[in-house]
């Protein structure tokens, strides 16, 4: 999986578990630690956990990728995970105002999301009454 897949996947996860305006940042023109930052927010340490959880969890159950490193703590309402290429950043709403990371990374281009095609209900067979 190239490191845009990871970036979009890690994105989908985040929003499996409701997290809030989910950006995907490439990076790869102005840094040269990583390719893609995911920034995600939640609402309250219960919130990140779900959401750091899911990511960690069906990366490595699903695709056996592992985080290189976590930073940071539910406490903190900053967890950062390192996947070499792509580094995601789960924050509480407050904190992440606070330290403006799409400010900082200004320069860099949105990632842009399809957006899922919504399930067409099949139509259903007439019924056939027999009197």
């Amino acid at each position: 999986m190239d490191s845009k897949q990871l970036a979009l996947l890690c994105r989908e996860l985040a929003d499996n578990r409701k997290a809030e305006n989910i950006v995907v940042l490439d990076v790869r023109a102005l840094s040269s630690v990583t390719d893609y930052f995911v920034v995600a927010s939640g609402t309250s340490e219960p919130h990140l956990r779900a959401i750091t959880d899911e990511i960690t969890g069906k990366l490595k159950d699903d695709h056996e990728i592992r985080p290189r490193a976590v930073d940071g703590t539910l406490q903190t309402s900053w967890v950062v995970l390192d996947y070499f290429d792509v580094i995601v950043h789960v924050m509480r709403v407050d904190v992440r105002d606070r330290y403006n990371l799409e400010g900082l990374w200004g320069d860099a281009p949105r990632v842009k999301v399809k957006p899922k095609k919504a399930a067409t209900p099949k139509a259903k067979k007439p019924t056939v009454s027999k009197d």
